[in-house]
């Protein structure tokens, strides 16, 4: 008897999970499903987090009706960071294929007009900045002819680069340089820093400023419900022991949290000031443009507030690839700057 009882709960639960799945069609795929849950889940941790000073907290309840604005900036703060959460888990990092594809009707569209005009097509081999139309991204399918996008990669590495050197062999197409496949996403990625999991997405070019903002707002976060979780303990030790345990074993949950946000903010923060990204600094060695530089040599910063600038002030809707530095750019980063050359370093 339990045997058909069991088999009937689990036909039961499929079927229940079959109609989900037609609502839900992410709940189909268990890649999209775990990442659900782990938003989920961590929605859910923000809001016990703040429950437990509004159930148990009677001090906190009472400043919140003499000081109405203080609990209304903690509430906003709350609010503020999981929107960023969720804004960077659902922004694209930037997809190879979807510069390629600009690039391809960019260069269409200036061939008609340069026919049309009789005039030739110009062209520069610095850093390509192209402006991103969603509407026109959506248009068409990816072409089957990739000359122009070939062209522009290769312009971006010294010359006599094999295409076959720089073919990602999963997606096929040329990586400019700073790309790289991700197997989680199945896709290659503009200036790929990493794969995270809590967001169900990778940190590329497009989205890495959102993230460092939601690690930002993530620790004030956490240190702020720390505080106040403190507070507690320190006028309510000897109340509840049962209550206490509850608040000390959650504060030393968000400790450790606050501990990793905290080496994680300061680890991007560094990162954005050298124009590096995780993968190139944990794979330096094995990233075949980057041997044979010195490890305090950062090809691709152009100074800090320079950084800064182009990491904090550039648009998602530009798809920016940088070019290899030469080897005379790169031994005046290298070599040692005085006290003169101060103002001009553009190697920090």
């Amino acid at each position: 008897m339990a045997v058909p009882c069991g088999g009937s709960l689990r036909d039961t639960w499929d079927r229940f999970f079959d109609r989900c799945s037609r609502f839900f069609p992410c709940l189909s795929d268990p890649a999209r499903r775990s990442a659900l849950c782990l938003k989920l889940a961590l929605v859910v941790l923000h809001l016990i987090y703040v429950s437990i000073l509004f159930i148990f907290d009677k001090d906190f309840i009472e400043k919140t009706k003499q000081q109405p604005w203080y609990t209304a900036i903690y509430l906003s703060l709350l609010v503020a960071t999981l929107a960023q959460y969720f804004l960077t888990s659902n922004t694209s990092p930037g997809y190879v294929l979807e510069a390629m594809r600009v690039v391809n009707e960019t260069d269409a569209l200036v061939r008609r007009k340069s026919v049309a005009s009789k005039q030739p097509a110009s062209s520069n081999n610095g850093s390509l900045v192209v402006t991103v139309d969603a509407d026109q991204l959506g248009r068409n399918l990816l072409g089957s002819n990739a000359t122009s996008w070939t062209k522009v990669v290769m312009d971006m590495y010294p010359p006599g680069t094999s295409v076959r050197t720089w073919t990602c062999s999963y997606c096929n197409v040329v990586q400019p340089p700073r790309a790289k496949h991700c197997h989680d996403c199945d896709k290659c990625v503009l200036q790929f820093d990493h794969h995270c999991v809590w967001l169900g997405t990778c940190i590329g070019q497009n989205n890495h400023c959102r993230f460092w903002w939601y690690i930002c707002e993530e620790t004030a976060l956490c240190l702020w419900t720390g505080i106040l979780y403190i507070s507690y303990l320190k006028s309510n030790i000897t109340k509840a022991w049962w209550v206490d345990v509850i608040m000390i074993l959650l504060l030393a949950t968000l400790f450790v949290s606050l501990i990793f946000l905290v080496l994680l903010l300061l680890f991007h923060s560094y990162l954005i000031m050298t124009n590096q990204t995780t993968y190139e600094l944990v794979r330096r060695r094995r990233i075949p443009y980057l041997r044979g530089i010195p490890e305090r040599v950062y090809p691709f910063s152009q100074g800090v507030c320079r950084n800064l600038y182009n990491f904090c002030l550039a648009r998602s809707t530009y798809y920016k690839m940088e070019r290899l530095p030469t080897a005379q750019e790169l031994e005046e980063k290298a070599r040692p700057y005085t006290c003169l050359d101060a103002l001009t370093c553009r190697c920090c």
